[in-house]
């Protein structure tokens, strides 16, 4: 395999106006390098694209050459998956381009964009869409899986808000996917991961927000958290449209606005961000701090964008990690006795355990609607990442994050989100269980279509099933 590449890489840097990497090559270990430190794989060939015919040129190029495909785009999963041992990397960050269209409140977003790039260039029309909480994520990973934060009550899911996109299949045609256009192509890439081609290009749907919104963090310790959680749902399952509400385990920040007595220390927080009036902000605090009162609170006025970037450097590059997710139709006092229990196990003061209240938007949306793995029924969504500065920690924290899972398994809803299912947890089964049958049966007939011979399965695969 790897003296194939070596024998005909110059055939694919003719055919390309990017950069083609091999190892050896300057910026090949940057190139190859992904967020989660743990993930150190080696491709033969990295094709870094800067059209959608550059990744159609890499994509012929594999399938000749009989090599495995990863797609890079943010490269911030920790699953991996945009890597590959001895096969092609389609290395996208060229692709990076966002142009906005405020009369038509569109957003044109290259494959290689990250959230930041998107929420800056939206943010400057006072517009914005469904996007995660950290802006170096990429655009392309976390869309295909389904894309939840912080205006997903109020505006749904990314995909949600997808109008069409620009694919790059298997046999290495460039095909729009929009309603009207490839329908089927497009009801899979909403939630069907990256199983049927490579997205160049993103439209997206933009909304009003801010460019000010209302934020607050408040907080309470370890022996506060059975009455913090069990208080905080009540409040949370009644939320207005114009607010939302992260709630979650974590370690206080080393911030100026925490008291220098309670920074890094373990507790609960929620995470308050309202986009309608200070009153309706400010009732929602009101009724959190009707419980045991929060250790210690801080809420100010602040940019969305501020808002998109506060996790940022608690997520920063370098680090190790490992996650697990799951849904819940309610927090109950099963589901907060498991969290009470196996919150405080975790060593690294890194790792975090938080839950998304998924509702209103996000379930006006039918279930049939779009691929997406989660049923849209109102719940809530669990995420337990194991986040380590240290290889040495990830084995033990790795093992907080299963054990936290398994115990919490009996409450779980079936199907799972697609986007929390980590490298090496991703059976057929897996896959199977997290989009149910009926919606499982219809994306591998698809993927049958579009990638009988399952080109693209470097991710949560689907299989194809290929019409007799």
């Amino acid at each position: 395999m790897t003296q194939t590449v070596g024998d005909e890489v110059d055939v694919l840097r003719a055919a390309m106006s990017g950069t083609v990497l091999v190892p050896g090559d300057r910026d090949y270990d940057e190139a190859r390098r992904l967020w989660n430190a743990e993930i150190d794989r080696r491709p033969a060939v990295i094709a870094r694209c800067m059209s959608s015919a550059d990744v159609s040129a890499a994509v012929s190029f594999a399938v000749a050459g009989g090599l495995e495909i990863a797609v890079r785009g943010g490269a911030h999963a920790p699953s991996g998956h945009a890597a590959v041992d001895d096969g092609l990397m389609i290395e996208l960050s060229g692709m990076n381009t966002v142009v906005v269209d405020p009369q038509a409140r569109r957003a044109r977003v290259g494959g290689g964009a990250l959230l930041g790039d998107v929420i800056a260039a939206a943010q400057e029309h006072g517009l914005a869409y469904p996007v995660g909480a950290v802006s170096h994520t990429g655009v392309g990973g976390l869309t295909l899986g389904g894309g939840m934060g912080w205006l997903t009550r109020k505006h749904g899911l990314s995909i949600d808000n997808l109008v069409s996109a620009t694919v790059v299949t298997a046999d290495g045609r460039v095909l729009r996917a929009a309603e009207g256009e490839n329908d089927d192509l497009l009801w899979a890439i909403r939630g069907g991961g990256g199983n049927f081609g490579v997205v160049t290009e993103f439209e997206f749907a933009l909304h009003p927000v801010g460019p000010m919104i209302h934020v607050a963090l408040l907080f309470w310790d370890l022996d506060h958290g059975k009455e913090f959680l069990r208080h905080a749902r009540d409040v949370v399952n009644t939320l207005p449209p114009e607010v939302n509400v992260i709630i979650g385990g974590v370690n206080a920040p080393p911030a100026p606005f925490v008291p220098a007595e309670h920074q890094l220390q373990p507790g609960y927080v929620a995470v308050v961000a309202g986009f309608g009036s200070q009153e309706e902000h400010e009732s929602v605090l009101a009724r959190l701090r009707g419980g045991a009162p929060p250790l210690w609170e801080f809420a100010s006025p602040m940019p969305y964008l501020a808002l998109q970037t506060m996790l940022d450097e608690a997520n920063a590059w370098g680090n190790y990690a490992y996650d697990k997710g799951a849904y819940f139709e309610d927090l109950t006092d099963e589901v907060i006795d498991v969290i009470a229990d196996h919150f405080p196990r975790k060593q690294s003061p890194m790792s975090v355990t938080l839950f998304y209240r998924l509702d209103g938007a996000y379930s006006q949306i039918g279930d049939g609607d779009t691929a997406f793995s989660g049923a849209r029924s109102p719940r809530y969504a669990a995420f337990i990442i194991a986040l380590c500065p240290v290889s040495e920690m990830l084995a033990a924290e790795r093992q907080w994050v299963r054990a936290f899972h398994s115990a919490l398994t009996p409450h779980m809803v079936s199907r799972a989100y697609v986007n929390a299912i980590s490298d090496g947890d991703e059976t057929d089964a897996t896959v199977r269980a997290a989009y149910g049958p009926e919606k499982y049966d219809r994306l591998a007939q698809i993927k049958g279509e579009y990638d009988p011979a399952n080109v693209f399965a470097g991710n949560q695969n689907i299989r194809p099933v290929v019409p007799a």
